[in-house]
């Protein structure tokens, strides 16, 4: 197991965590959460190389993917870089990358009832007003869980605040900070139930963000 207290805060720099080999050729992931080598509960970065495919398979605890890199492909369409995606328990797909992608996943993470399949360019798709600076692009709410993309504005500093249910980040661009450390590009970052920060920028940063979802230390 790895990173399966969530209780406890987590952090990985991903930029510099070595890639590792999966039982699917020309598949790689560097694992950041993960309940059982090839089951359950996982957050991984994965990367396919150019030509990479899986076979059918289906997903009994759903699947979150944001495509960071190339372009990720399955029967149902091409997905580029800024591509949000829920696939649903119990669905499944055969998935490829005909010039190679890199993907933040997770998977066997739904609520029960989640059932929702969702499709978003986050490129394309338009920004709301948060609070202060900020700007926010939701992605996907249900119950207590809300996904959003946010973007920081340089010099932006947020109030200090808990966290109901957890938090979840990963650094898309600039860099986050907060009184516990400094988070580059590529950062991922778990902070538990009931937790507590600062967070602040020093230059224009793009957060993907969860919350809600470890209420209680239990996911």
């Amino acid at each position: 197991m790895l990173n399966m207290n969530f209780a406890e805060a987590a952090h990985i720099d991903t930029a510099t965590a070595p890639w590792q080999v999966t039982p699917m050729p020309g598949v790689w992931r560097k694992p950041l959460a993960r309940e059982d080598a090839e089951r359950g509960h996982a957050t991984s970065i994965v990367r396919y190389d150019a030509g990479a495919r899986f076979a059918h398979h289906l997903h009994p605890g759903g699947e979150e993917i944001l495509v960071l890199e190339g372009v990720f492909s399955d029967e149902d369409g091409d997905y580029g870089p800024g591509s949000y995606l829920r696939n649903p328990p119990g669905s499944g797909h055969a998935p490829f990358s005909g010039e190679g992608c890199v993907l933040f996943v997770k998977l066997h993470q739904f609520a029960a009832g989640d059932t929702a399949s969702v499709r978003i360019d986050t490129v394309s798709a338009a920004w709301l007003p948060g609070q202060g600076g900020l700007q926010v692009m939701p992605l996907h709410s249900y119950e207590v869980e809300h996904v959003a993309l946010v973007k920081w504005p340089a010099g932006e500093r947020f109030v200090p605040h808990r966290h109901w249910g957890g938090e979840e980040i990963f650094v898309l661009s600039g860099e986050f900070i907060d009184e516990h450390g400094r988070y580059p590009a590529g950062s991922w970052l778990r902070s538990p139930h009931l937790s507590a920060h600062c967070p602040y920028t020093e230059v224009e940063t793009v957060i993907w963000v969860k919350t809600g979802h470890l209420q209680a230390g239990a996911e």
